[in-house]
Formats: structure tokens, sequence, C-alpha cells
């Protein structure tokens, strides 16, 4: 492993650290699991560190498609902009959150 990738916790996949779409990974494009490293995004602050699992979509008011995270360990709740990359199929299959 380099610098530039990582090795998604839940699938195993190296994932390369550029997003298309969004300036900072923060998801496996393959599974679209997270983990939780942030108090506030990129502070890597969290002593958690717990498997974010991708629970659900919501669209932002300019359409724009984000998946929320909810931590497995402690059930803290983000969301993060879909990447270009990312497994379409899997993003269409998460359900609708309002």
């Amino acid at each position: 492993m380099n610098e530039n990738s990582f090795i998604c916790e839940n699938c195993g996949k190296r994932v390369s650290l550029r997003a298309p779409g969004t300036h900072n990974r923060n998801h496996c494009p393959y599974c679209l699991y997270s983990l939780h490293l942030d108090n506030d995004p990129g502070d890597r602050r969290s002593v958690c560190r717990g498997k974010m699992a991708p629970v659900g979509k919501m669209y932002k008011k300019d359409g724009e498609e984000v998946v929320v995270h909810r931590c497995e360990r402690c059930g803290f709740e983000r969301r993060n902009r879909v990447a270009g990359d990312d497994d379409v199929e899997m993003v269409d299959k998460l359900p609708i959150l309002l």
C-alpha cells in the first residue's frame, strides 16, 4: 500500500484516495463503507474508528445525491457526496431517506 491508496476494512479492496467529483475520498467506491475517523470533516480526531455502513441516500436541494453512513459501533451518522467512481448499482439500491 502507498500514501495514495488504502485497503477497505469492509471488502478488502485497494482504494485510490482520488475520488472523481469530490475533494476527498471518504468511502470505498466498491462497497460504499466508510470509517468513523472524524468528529468534524477531515479532523481525524474520532476515537471510535468503527465501520460506517451505507444505510441510505438523500438528495440535496440542487439534486446532488449523498450517501448516509451510520457507524456500526456508536451510531454516529454522516452524509457523504457520491463520488464519480462509486458503484452505481449499489448507490441505486440504497433506500431514499427523508
